[in-house]
């Protein structure tokens, strides 16, 4: 006669497999988002909720491009500018992804700043970071400018395809959004570091428990989506 089951040979046996298994593993666990702050844990889902959003709007980008019979216009005669008399191709666009890129490492050492504690050189980066971002818009502000003075509109443009000027002026508005709200918000975090609000826990929005520059790496974490993200609106709509 065989020895009776264990219960932990029982629980074995009744687990489910498969995506099953993976939910039940989930769903059961007591610890995997007990150390992860209420902050991150929403900046996360936001980010994620973003991702689906920029995701829809590539993809929108692509049938749009690859369903009309007429022909896109050629992003290095668009989005070319004319230095001494040449025309220079996509020169605006290439410094404003060095610049955008650039702040995600300026970013990246005010977190490394904010967990030591060093709060002048945290406040210092993230004010770096927000004039990177801000010369960043001021650029594509200037190129919207530029598109709109050649004829470029929603609903048409003089070098073809008239769909170009609807997801150009979707996609890159709306990130633009982003790292204008981006910005503001580096403005003002950094104005609470360089006070030393999470010092003396000050009170106010952000700052309700002292000595903790977690906020920080909350807004890195934004910024750096949304610096990623720009990676791929510059592959699809100026290098495809």
């Amino acid at each position: 006669m065989s020895a009776p089951l264990k219960p932990s040979s029982l629980e074995t046996l009744s687990r489910p497999s498969g995506l099953a298994g993976l939910a039940a593993d989930w769903a059961s666990d007591q610890r995997a988002f007990k150390n992860v702050s209420w902050g991150k844990a929403m900046m996360w889902i936001f980010l994620l909720s973003d991702t689906f959003i920029f995701g829809c709007f590539l993809i929108a980008y692509m049938s749009a491009r690859m369903a009309t019979t007429v022909p896109w216009p050629n992003p290095s005669e668009v989005f070319a500018l004319e230095i001494g008399g040449v025309q220079v191709p996509l020169i605006l666009i290439a410094i404003m992804t060095f610049v955008l890129i650039s702040s995600s490492g300026t970013m990246a050492m005010a977190v490394n700043y904010g967990y030591r504690r060093d709060r002048r050189k945290t406040a210092a980066l993230m004010l770096l970071t927000a004039l990177f971002g801000a010369t960043f818009v001021g650029m594509q502000a200037f190129e919207w400018s530029k598109l709109i003075a050649e004829g470029v509109r929603p609903w048409g443009n003089p070098w073809g395809a008239a769909q170009f000027g609807s997801t150009f002026f979707m996609i890159t508005g709306f990130h633009g959004t982003h790292v204008t709200i981006g910005v503001i918000f580096l403005l003002i975090i950094a104005r609470k570091v360089w006070r030393g609000d999470f010092d003396t826990e000050r009170r106010g929005f952000f700052t309700s428990r002292k000595g903790h520059y977690e906020i920080v790496e909350i807004t890195g974490l934004y910024w750096h989506f949304v610096d990623l993200v720009w990676v791929f609106i510059f592959a699809f709509f100026y290098l495809w």
